[in-house]
């Protein structure tokens, strides 16, 4: 058994990360594999990184296409893709070097969708692992927890995913979503007549660092408006209506709990004791310099 797998990067102003993602690749234990870098209208150099890394070895493929978003580069790379099976990998990621062995040792001439565990890891701490922000099971990986319990206990960072080529004759990214894309790519793939097989091997790292889209609370917030309306036309209307229920109901609760921790707040010695000295320093007309000095450590109600 000797598969060809697909492996597709869409990479937009990451160059500074995209050698050692492609290198990750490059030392796949499984050989038989072709990676898609698609440079989606990058300002950067990640051309001359991505035209350097194919001259290394010809199962490097680049491609250009103008700016339209990490689902468009995604799908583009779908398109491409000759494989028996597809890899996902984004350009500030790392796949272990057995990700594809390993995922193709576990079908052993069956069909099912992989998924294995994660690690994270962050640049300023030296690239040393870290746990990972969920814990993955195989309890998790159907329809119903992806549909009602993404973002409360878990996602599926995707590259954990090792999907059969034939799944893609009827999917493809949402190209209208600038976030949470992801999401739904999951939802239809678990609505599909195919099973999950969790790997409990961590093959996956996943970066964290600043300009991660989903460190901006704005955009991410707005797109979610935006999946709202678009899951709409992917699942049944009852099971729309179930899923927002339970979403409104997971929000009053959260709402709930933060009234709670406020109010345990104010109550506690703590709070009372720092009203105490912030009448203190307004009558003996310190309060400005006092706030001046600590606005970086606890700031003072106004």
């Amino acid at each position: 058994m000797n598969p060809l797998v697909s492996i597709i990067i869409p990479c937009y102003n990451q160059a500074n990360y995209l050698p050692i993602s492609l290198a990750s690749v490059l030392l796949q234990t499984h050989a038989n594999w072709e990676c898609i870098i698609i440079n989606d209208g990058a300002t950067d150099n990640t051309k001359e990184i991505a035209e350097e890394w194919c001259q290394k070895d010809n199962r490097f493929t680049y491609v250009e296409k103008d700016n339209g978003g990490l689902s468009s580069a995604r799908n583009s790379g779908l398109d491409l893709a000759k494989g028996d099976y597809i890899q996902f990998l984004d350009a500030d990621d790392i796949l272990v070097n057995t990700k594809l062995s390993d995922s193709l040792e576990l079908l052993k001439d069956n069909e099912f969708i992989i998924i294995s565990n994660f690690a994270s890891f962050e640049d300023f701490k030296g690239g040393q692992l870290i746990p990972p922000y969920c814990k993955l099971t195989q309890e998790k990986l159907n329809f119903s927890s992806i549909l009602h319990k993404w973002d409360i206990t878990f996602t599926i960072p995707i590259h954990c995913g090792f999907f059969p080529k034939v799944l893609f004759e009827t999917i493809r990214f949402n190209e209208t979503l600038k976030a949470k894309e992801d999401w739904l790519f999951w939802i239809q793939i678990a609505q599909k007549n195919i099973a999950f097989l969790y790997l409990d091997k961590m093959l996956a790292l996943y970066r964290k660092h600043p300009a991660s889209m989903t460190k901006n609370k704005g955009h991410m917030f707005s797109n979610r408006i935006t999946f709202f309306d678009a899951l709409e036309n992917y699942i049944p209307s009852e099971e729309y209506k179930s899923f927002f229920l339970h979403r409104l109901q997971d929000n009053y609760e959260y709402i709930h709990q933060l009234k709670k921790q406020n109010s345990d707040l104010k109550k506690s010695n703590t709070y009372q004791f720092g009203l105490l000295c912030k009448k203190v320093l307004k009558r003996i007309r310190l309060l400005p310099i006092a706030k001046r000095v600590f606005k970086n450590l606890v700031p003072l109600k106004r």
